[in-house]
């Protein structure tokens, strides 16, 4: 009969889990779980969700990480996962949405982040289950004098990730295991094996989360969707970000310069529209993809202030230039 092997939080981290599992000598008929949080932080968050995906008899529970791709709940760590997953990166997340959010078997009780004693699994608070924000704060109302494992009675052991407890788990009475250990912060990847109830740890080979971070800022500022944002909102990210690294800084350099000609060719526009509006019939007006700043043109309303309003992202400005016969500049590579 095969062993199960529970791994802890792996966050990206390939090269470390592949060597964890060498270590423990994972067998076909060795059924594998993960407490959740394959993705996110770590260099290779795609490699990892493939080894879970392409093994028979493995199974993933739901992390607050996966969820929060489900539910298009973006941080930095979320952008930085979509692109490095590319064009995998929807079927993937079609995936995620079908993870469980706990496994039970007669030897063990596997969820991602927590649970109430007392309570079968099914009737648990998913939320609570995966760790995400509310489920923290219910948790924090349940328990306000200690963790939710401090109060666990139930005999059956429990295995859970989620906050990271150093660099050994947490293990206490033979019964409760935290096996997030920090991998993708430089620190150890654990794996609980049973039914010997052996803990197995590899070193983590970089601090990855800081390193990842700074490799793909850049790309993540690149696709934020600046020719979308209003002017206030693109002159408050630029000021966020102008103590990134030094492409970055520069790529912004160049996006606030581009934002400024923008907002500077506003009093073209203007003539821009005045001139089509007086070479114009109303019937062509009306065919005109431009047809209200035309109006407003012909019937003497259309100024400065009225041109802005109508001008408030880079994507409406430029459309407008288009629609006149203007090319402005486009958002820099």
């Amino acid at each position: 009969m095969g062993r199960t092997i529970i791994v802890g939080d792996i966050h990206g981290c390939y090269a470390e889990l592949r060597e964890l599992l060498a270590k423990v000598a994972l067998r076909p008929d060795d059924l594998l779980i993960s407490v959740g949080d394959l993705v996110d932080r770590g260099p290779s968050s795609g490699e990892v969700v493939g080894l879970f995906r392409e093994r028979p008899n493995s199974v993933v529970v739901m992390g607050n990480h996966e969820r929060k791709h489900v539910r298009g709940i973006f941080s930095y760590a979320q952008e930085i996962t979509r692109l490095q997953l590319g064009d995998r990166y929807a079927e993937t997340v079609d995936w995620m949405r079908t993870l469980p959010y706990y496994f039970e078997n007669e030897q063990v009780r596997v969820v991602h982040a927590a649970m109430v004693s007392g309570v079968p699994l099914a009737g648990q608070n998913p939320s609570v289950l995966c760790g995400s924000t509310s489920g923290e704060r219910e948790l924090a109302a349940l328990f306000p004098h200690g963790h939710w494992h401090d109060h666990y009675t139930d005999a059956q052991p429990v295995v859970f990730g989620h906050h990271v407890t150093g660099r050994e788990p947490l293990v206490r009475d033979g019964r409760v295991f935290g096996l997030d250990t920090g991998a993708c912060h430089g620190w150890n990847l654990t794996a609980l094996s049973l039914p010997d109830f052996t803990i197995h740890a590899v070193a983590a080979h970089a601090d990855h989360w800081s390193v990842v971070r700074r490799q793909w800022q850049l790309p993540v500022l690149q696709g934020r969707p600046w020719r979308d944002l209003t002017w206030s909102q693109l002159d408050e990210l630029v000021i966020r970000f102008s103590t990134a690294d030094p492409a970055s800084v520069e790529w912004l350099v160049a996006v606030r310069d581009w934002a400024a000609e923008l907002r500077s060719s506003l009093p073209t526009l203007v003539t821009a529209a005045q001139r089509v509006a007086s070479d114009s019939t109303v019937d062509d007006l009306r065919r005109h993809p431009a047809a209200p700043v035309l109006f407003q043109a012909r019937n003497g309303r259309l100024d400065a202030a009225a041109i802005a309003r109508r001008c408030g992202t880079p994507r409406a400005t430029t459309d407008l230039a288009a629609a006149l016969g203007l090319a402005l500049p486009g958002l820099p590579d």
